[in-house]
């Protein structure tokens, strides 16, 4: 029974990493398709191209949040397995790169998931797995980014 709660909280992280929180914030402040504008992506980074800077900070929040949240779910769900706690933030990860609420066909015909780069819920699960980790790779990332300004630099050191 225990293995069924555990896989029930890696697939939460899945559903929590795949609200396309990006693709909500800036269709409410624009009107706008986040994924029609430059990269496509529904992360922080294109919200701020899209929407401006605080529906890209309130992206990035939401989107840190994903990844903490499947950490604290699995936690309570499946208490002392440390494997389900590590699987669960990776799964919200891929929910983000590869959302279930984005999908649809090319000019193929063949399934094509969008969603964000994984950053952010990247940072959220670290965060929840060992929260005094935040300040350190926050601040890298800030580093990265106000010094080379590339987004997927940022990412990668995230």
């Amino acid at each position: 029974m225990q293995i069924l709660i555990g896989i029930g909280a890696v697939i939460i992280g899945y559903i929590l990493g795949s609200i396309p929180f990006g693709l909500i914030i800036v269709k409410l402040k624009t009107g706008k398709d986040i994924r029609t504008v430059e990269s496509g992506r529904t992360g922080g980074t294109n919200a701020v191209r899209a929407a401006g800077l605080g529906a890209g900070l309130l992206t990035a929040i939401l989107d840190i949040l994903k990844g903490a949240v499947a950490v604290w779910v699995a936690r309570a769900l499946s208490p002392g397995n440390d494997l389900i706690h590590v699987l669960a933030p990776v799964a919200a990860i891929v929910g983000h790169n590869y959302s279930a609420f984005l999908i649809d066909r090319d000019e193929n015909g063949k399934l094509r998931f969008h969603g964000g780069a994984g950053g952010a819920p990247a940072l959220g699960g670290a965060m929840g797995l060992w929260w005094p980790m935040f300040p350190i790779v926050f601040s890298a990332g800030v580093l990265v980014w106000f010094s080379i300004g590339i987004a997927s630099v940022t990412t990668m050191v995230v």
